[in-house]
């Protein structure tokens, strides 16, 4: 790398890039090969066994996959990195890692839907015990992981009501009891949020959204302690949710404007969060930039940025929302976010899709909730899209 004291807009663009390339190449070559040979039977042993460096079969490690990974490594400045063919597969793949049988997890009603899933659905009926609390109340988290748990897992903000937690606060009261803490860092991205500089044991990412940031690749990342996510490669490289060379690339190349479309984005949407707050046709807004908003000064202590997603609910049901989003001209409807074009959509289509009615009211999603994802378009623009949308509802 230049220099460890690199700001991040710069290790976004030289992380795992310094050493340089073949012929002089200035960008990382797609290394689309499956296997790698080695002509000394010992040195190619050693590599298979993690004792030398490169890279023997691309479910393994990639050269290509290993340039994004650095990339992670250095800005959330971790110990080690990994990554997985989705940011769902980062997910559960360290649950399943991390969890057995009478191990016990201590969580927040508002992760992200495939999340939530694993939680109520997947891992009870491995003999995992999962308690979810209410994700404001610091009280009875602080109190549920006082009683004992294995591992502790956040969500900040969250997905798709825009709540906070303390990072630092939980991370004490888990390392007290001994138990590992998980945060996803997607919304936040590295450019608004270190975790584990608050305490945090391992960070993952929807690479997929603001780290690629174009709505054309797949990818997630792990990265944190080495003895960690060396326990989680084990399993991935076993389980086969490993990032290939295509999408990997894509995703270092959007990485590479990260702080610049971060900083555009947290602009807008604080000036596009402030306009909804005024307007008469919605009922709430949820952005932590705001200073109604419960999180904020939690949010303005371990955030240097708000990030460039909000929700906000209409006055009216979800017929309103049926009504109003078509009516949007500057925006796609879409299940995704962090990309340079704005995406929107209700819960019931993006984040909770998983879910059932009964499970998106009992983690508290209203159902007139619509999540917005703003983009780098011009901020006028944009809130002059959702003003004439307003008005035709």
């Amino acid at each position: 790398m230049k220099s460890k004291t690199s700001k991040s807009g710069t290790l976004a663009v030289w992380g795992g890039e310094a050493e340089g390339f073949p012929d002089g190449a200035v960008t990382p070559p797609i290394t689309s090969s499956v296997a790698f040979a080695h002509h000394d039977i010992d040195q190619w042993h050693r590599v298979a066994i993690g004792e030398s460096k490169g890279h023997i079969y691309s479910r393994n490690t990639n050269p290509t996959v290993a340039v994004l990974e650095e990339k992670i490594r250095l800005l959330e400045d971790a110990e080690h990195a990994t990554s997985f063919a989705t940011g769902m597969g980062a997910i559960s793949s360290t649950l399943f890692a991390l969890l057995t049988p009478g191990k016990r997890v201590v969580s927040i009603k508002d992760t992200y839907g495939g999340t939530s899933k694993i939680f109520l659905e997947f891992l009870p009926p491995y003999g995992v015990n999962i308690t979810l609390c209410e994700t404001a109340n610091h009280e009875q988290l602080e109190a549920e992981i006082s009683r004992g748990c294995d591992l502790v897992y956040l969500e900040t903000p969250t997905n798709p009501t825009l709540k906070i937690v303390d990072l630092k606060r939980l991370a004490t009261a888990a390392h007290k009891v001994g138990a590992t803490v998980v945060v996803d860092n997607t919304f936040a991205t590295p450019i608004n949020q270190n975790p584990l500089k608050l305490g945090a044991d391992l960070v993952i990412h929807s690479a997929t959204k603001f780290l690629c940031g174009h709505s054309d690749a797949m990818g997630g990342i792990l990265c944190g302690k080495r003895e960690l996510v060396d326990k989680v490669f084990r399993f991935r490289e076993i389980n086969g949710a490993s990032l290939q060379a295509d999408p990997a690339y894509m995703i270092a190349r959007g990485m590479k404007t990260l702080e610049l479309r971060i900083e555009r984005q947290n602009a807008s949407a604080l000036k596009i969060a402030h306009f909804l707050k005024a307007h008469p046709k919605v009922s709430d807004v949820f952005y932590p930039g705001l200073p109604t908003h419960t999180g904020h000064d939690i949010a303005k202590n371990q955030m240097t940025g708000f990030g460039g997603v909000m929700s906000f609910s209409l006055k009216g049901d979800y017929d309103m929302v049926k009504k109003f989003l078509p009516r949007l001209k500057l925006v796609h409807l879409a299940a995704s976010l962090g990309s340079v074009s704005t995406l929107a959509g209700p819960p019931r289509t993006t984040s909770h899709v998983e879910l059932s009615d009964e499970q998106r009211k009992h983690l508290g999603i209203p159902e007139s909730l619509i999540r917005y994802s703003v983009g780098i378009e011009n901020v006028e623009d944009l809130m002059e899209d959702l003003e004439q949308g307003l008005k035709s509802v």
